[in-house]
């Protein structure tokens, strides 16, 4: 079997075991880290462990268990944070006030690059497709690598469910338009790596999902 272009492994971190995934250019091994939330020692023992280089920071969205730790990673490593969408300005500036309501470490901090729909993000050889998906956040974005048919979607969707819309500029309707109007069009036969819990795929999800469902938007 041929080595494939892209390879990701999941680092679970802070007490809300986030998974902080890193995504790596088997041509090059490069890497990049993907929301950081916490626990950085455990991804820069992964990234040793995988014998790989981190290239940057990527951000799907700017809740604590995502982004507390970016900066300190960042600046560990010598490396950019790119992400998420600029309207989540609002989390990524309270990170050290929610950090101290849920017992970790939050560091504010602006990304290098702030990402709109239509940018492209590299890694190594590699390049991913961003998407703007608001709903969970209103700056949240996901990365779509097409010729793996693979995205990382943060807290948009997840195996059995969806992003909670129950925080601050939370919005449902938007979260549902996002899911319906991004995520599907990639391809039913798209693996993805949510923000918590285990990967599914799209089909899996339009078929089982009790909120996102076929069958369930139908009704």
């Amino acid at each position: 079997m041929t080595n494939p272009p892209m390879r990701a492994a999941i680092v679970p971190v802070t007490p809300l075991q986030q998974n902080c995934t890193i995504l790596w250019c088997t041509a090059t091994m490069k890497a990049a880290i993907v929301d950081p939330g916490g626990d950085i020692d455990k991804v820069q023992a992964a990234l040793t462990h995988h014998g790989l280089t981190a290239e940057k920071i990527l951000l799907t969205h700017g809740h604590i268990d995502h982004a507390g730790e970016a900066k300190p990673l960042a600046e560990a490593l010598g490396v950019p944070i790119e992400g998420p969408h600029e309207a989540d300005r609002f989390w990524l500036a309270r990170l050290d006030e929610d950090g101290r309501n849920y017992g970790i470490r939050g560091v504010v901090f602006e990304p290098d690059r702030w990402l709109v729909e239509g940018d492209t993000v590299s890694i190594g050889d590699l390049n991913l497709d961003v998407y703007e998906t608001p709903g969970h956040t209103p700056g949240h974005v996901i990365f779509h690598h097409a010729p793996s048919k693979f995205a990382q979607v943060g807290d948009v969707l997840f195996q059995g469910s969806i992003g909670r819309t129950d925080f601050p500029l939370g919005n449902h309707k938007q979260l549902i338009e996002s899911i319906v109007t991004k995520l599907w069009p990639l391809g039913d036969d798209t693996s993805f790596i949510p923000g918590h819990g285990g990967a599914s795929t799209f089909a899996h999800e339009r078929q089982h999902n009790m909120f996102v469902s076929d069958r369930a938007l139908a009704a």
